[in-house]
């Protein structure tokens, strides 16, 4: 008998009648033998509902508040699913992230998990009961409702699946596995059998949208296995693994791509030792992220100085880039909202030379230029124009033989 922690997001709940289908999903796992605890996010759509709300009520709602408020989306799944399987003759119960407790930090609407508390569920497994729990929430040490921000629902199953020392955990979506690459963009892309820990983070941090990146990190720190299947059809998904279990690892496994970019240049700064501090330092001030940086070389004693940061925030950088400027004496600040990055991504990079040159040979015939590159062990990230993303997606997928039969 295995424990299997299993995670439904909100469009497989997203109406009665795939609640149902969940709980036969989840039947069919605890008649095999097997001990079983549901993770589900709220139905679709229903949180953008809450935040309307909200919205409705205050132009910037209490963060505090706005927990509760949201935290009530699971609530309502985790209910219903115990009812359906209750209806089917199974024993179930339901656990809001207070009542586990999955005890947070008080950082309201992107708290962190620190411990969770499994003698409850423990117990309601050993009684023979379903374990429904709500993902996305938490509580503090003062007794606050917390929530992990967009996506924290996976987390919620594999901090379980970590805490609960489960077989497995897996992730139901609405997608059959983790693929070489956005299957919109291009249509040959094929489903991978597994994939690493590692790749899976930096496709993730890179864009590709079906893990949340704290779950995958939870999942490296705790060596969770974690397969990612369809609620829809029934596949053998794709296993995300440590390096140690994989096979011999292609050279590429994937490219990722992130359309929500930005990028700000600095023009003639002074170049002096802590310029770059000087200049990122209130951008980090305001909790904006900075992603790729690239700096000039000086020239008659004044450089360059350019970097990407996320497009919801590239007003506000640009702002703050503006009154930077005029403190430093910098010529110009420019802008360009309609940059995207591709990736290459793979830990096969580290044991295959020549990676960086077919990367930079493909987009070169294709007269892509590039604007700025970033590399680490296990990935090439470069910017270009936002024009050019779908071609160069497809040229470097067939480049690095990704191509596969097209995905049905």
């Amino acid at each position: 008998m295995a424990l299997i922690v299993q995670k439904f997001g909100g469009t497989s709940v997203g109406n009665p009648e795939r609640i149902r289908a969940v709980a036969e999903k989840v039947m069919a796992t605890h008649l095999a033998g097997h001990q079983v605890v549901v993770v589900v996010s709220a139905m679709s759509g229903e949180t953008d509902r809450l935040l309307q709300l909200a919205r409705a009520m205050a132009a910037h709602p209490a963060e505090r508040e706005l927990d509760t408020l949201l935290s009530t989306g699971e609530q309502v799944t985790i209910a219903l699913l115990c009812m359906a399987l209750e209806e089917m003759g199974q024993a179930a119960q339901s656990f809001t992230g207070t009542q586990v407790a999955i005890t947070t930090d008080s950082a309201h609407t992107k708290a962190r998990i620190e411990h969770i508390d499994d003698h409850k569920i423990r117990s309601a497994l050993e009684s023979g009961k379903i374990v429904v729990v709500a993902g996305f929430q938490g509580v503090d040490l003062h007794g606050n409702i917390t929530t992990l921000g967009r996506g924290g629902s996976d987390t919620t199953a594999v901090a379980l699946a970590a805490a609960l020392r489960a077989d497995e955990c897996d992730i139901f979506t609405d997608v059959d596995g983790i693929y070489t690459t956005d299957p919109r963009v291009e249509s040959r892309a094929r489903r991978l059998d597994r994939i690493t820990f590692e790749e899976m983070l930096e496709m993730a941090s890179l864009g590709a949208k079906v893990l949340q990146t704290r779950s995958v990190e939870f999942a490296m720190k705790y060596n969770v296995p974690v397969r990612v299947l369809s609620s829809f059809q029934d596949g053998p998904g794709t296993l995300v693994t440590n390096e140690e279990n994989s096979v011999e690892a292609p050279r590429v496994s994937g490219i990722a791509f992130s359309r929500n970019e930005a990028k700000l240049t600095m023009i003639g700064v002074p170049d002096h030792p802590g310029i770059a501090h000087s200049i990122l330092g209130p951008v980090s001030e305001a909790n904006i992220n900075v992603d790729v940086i690239l700096q000039n070389i000086s020239e008659a004693g004044k450089t360059d100085f350019t970097f990407t940061v996320d497009r919801n925030e590239y007003a506000q950088a640009k702002d703050i880039l503006g009154a930077v400027a005029q403190k430093l004496e910098a010529e110009d600040v420019r802008g360009d909202d309609h940059i995207v990055k591709v990736s290459v991504v793979g830990v096969g990079m580290r044991s295959h030379a020549g990676i960086a040159a077919t990367m930079f040979a493909t987009l070169g015939k294709e007269n892509i230029n590039i604007q700025m590159i970033s590399t680490s062990e296990i990935k090439i990230s470069v910017v270009i124009e936002e024009k050019y993303l779908e071609l160069a997606v497809r040229a470097l997928h067939a480049a690095f033989n990704l191509d596969g039969e097209a995905p049905v």
